[in-house]
């Protein structure tokens, strides 16, 4: 065994400086140092099927999410149906470019792209795509991961449209349909895609 090998197996303190040996744990079990019984490392609470449930979820959500109205405003006969995409358009529209396109990035271009990464990750590591090609995209789906973890904020916009609906509830009729409901599924299961993955978890399945 090599020494990079001996270092993976094992797993340093932070709380004593204690080297403990790296042992394979059940599922929802955490690993607690024998001397001051801090926390070392666990499990991820979901499985690669479980979280492969999860991004196909999202996907399925993305589309209806992305095209069908968030907020549906009638205001003196008028109707105005808008989306994620058509919001950030309409800001850029009005000189605020730079707004409009954190919005783009962090509500519809990075959540596609974190859901489409998670994806395919887990699908080489299920399906056990050993070569080098898939390695070579698995290695550098792995290095991006906390970025596009970080550019994706759907609960801004989500905070953004429900506080829109309140202000103009005053003084016209808002309306939240199914692609209300679409996008606020898609934030929940988010939520429980980016809790469950475990990007340390995934670099293991790489040496696996």
């Amino acid at each position: 065994m090599t020494e990079t090998e001996v270092s993976q197996c094992q797993v340093l303190c932070r709380s004593c400086d204690l080297v403990v040996q790296k042992r394979a744990l059940p599922s929802r079990v955490r690993a607690l140092c024998p001397r001051c019984h801090t926390a070392l490392y666990d499990t991820p609470y979901c499985s690669i099927n479980g979280m492969l449930a999860l991004c196909i979820a999202a996907i399925l959500l993305f589309l209806p999410a992305n095209t069908l109205s968030v907020i549906e405003i009638h205001f003196f006969g008028s109707i105005r149906n808008t989306t994620a995409m058509h919001a950030a358009i309409a800001v850029a529209q009005e000189g605020y470019w730079i707004v409009g396109l954190a919005v783009a990035i962090s509500a519809v271009i990075a959540p596609l792209l974190l859901i489409s990464s998670i994806f395919i990750q887990v699908c080489i590591a299920k399906l056990g795509l050993q070569n080098p090609f898939w390695r070579q995209i698995y290695t550098l789906l792995l290095k991006r991961q906390e970025l596009l973890s970080q550019l994706t904020m759907l609960e801004i916009y989500v905070l953004s449209f429900l506080v829109s609906a309140f202000q103009l509830s005053d003084f016209s009729d808002v309306h939240m349909g199914m692609g209300t409901f679409c996008f606020t599924m898609l934030f929940i299961v988010m939520i429980f895609l980016q809790r469950e993955y475990n990007l340390e978890h995934m670099w293991s399945l790489l040496d696996d």
